[in-house]
């Protein structure tokens, strides 16, 4: 997979927002912030900073590649690989859902216990031109379990009270907004999700916290190292601004969640 945007360089004076959570010879693991898009995109045209120039940054300004996508405001664990051939090694592993993948995601109401959303998607167009041609339907895989519940006194929906769950999702497969678009078919829509979330949940929490953000993040992945063949697990703690919101939860739920679990 080749490196989209090797010539632009960090901002000037820009501190470094990514926090670097595993490194070897071969592979690069940092934790992105919500807001931060992976690499220049069409759909941000005027957009200056990228994760891409930041991870290049702590490479000692030698190019990296990165093996797979976070949306913009979906932050947590992105892989780069440190040379095209490790990069194109776990392109493939990822793509033959060689790959374990771990969220974390707050959503509107109480899921079952566990579940699994076989749910096609349609895929969405790359460049805008497109919008209006017809695209190709894929299958789209998501196990899910509950991890913590809690119930707030506040009525947004015409109900006394509402409900929230913190889950964990791991898609078996990698479709373009994947986990936001099962969420919503199964009526659990993610907090903060602008696209297909709830616009008066979202608004509760961005005025409870003084910010909305998509409260989706990835915590952890496991799989095969592409060179040493060896077993690698990597985790990476959510951000302050997605466990602030998580106060919304009792302490002893998340204790009992264990957030940084990879399966």
């Amino acid at each position: 997979m080749s490196d989209p945007d090797l010539s632009a360089p960090c901002p000037a004076h820009a501190t470094n927002p990514l926090t670097e959570v595993y490194r070897d010879q071969w592979l690069l693991a940092v934790h992105k912030p919500a807001g931060l898009l992976v690499h220049r995109s069409p759909i941000d045209r005027h957009e200056t900073e990228f994760a891409l120039q930041y991870a290049r940054a702590l490479n000692g300004g030698e190019h990296v590649y990165p093996v797979h996508r976070l949306d913009r405001p979906t932050s947590g664990l992105l892989i780069f690989a440190r040379d095209p051939g490790t990069a194109s090694i776990l392109g493939k592993a990822l793509m033959a859902g060689e790959v374990r993948k771990t969220y974390l995601a707050m959503v509107r109401g109480w899921p079952q216990e566990e579940g699994v959303i076989d749910h096609p998607l349609r895929e969405h167009p790359t460049d805008r031109r497109c919008k209006g041609e017809p695209q190709p339907i894929r299958e789209a895989l998501t196990h899910y379990h509950r991890l913590a519940t809690t119930e707030i006194p506040v009525e947004i929906e015409g109900y006394p009270v509402s409900r929230y769950s913190l889950v964990a999702l791991h898609p078996a497969t990698g479709r373009k907004h994947q986990l936001r678009r099962h969420m919503q078919h199964i009526s659990h829509p993610i907090i903060g999700d602008t696209n297909y979330g709830r616009t008066k949940h979202n608004h509760y929490f961005a005025q409870r916290f003084g910010q909305g953000r998509l409260m989706l993040t990835a915590t952890a992945m496991a799989f095969t190292h592409p060179v040493t063949g060896k077993a690698l697990e990597l985790r990476a703690k959510p951000e302050v601004s997605f466990m602030r919101v998580l106060s919304a939860f009792d302490d002893a739920d998340l204790a009992s969640a264990k957030l940084d679990f990879v399966l």
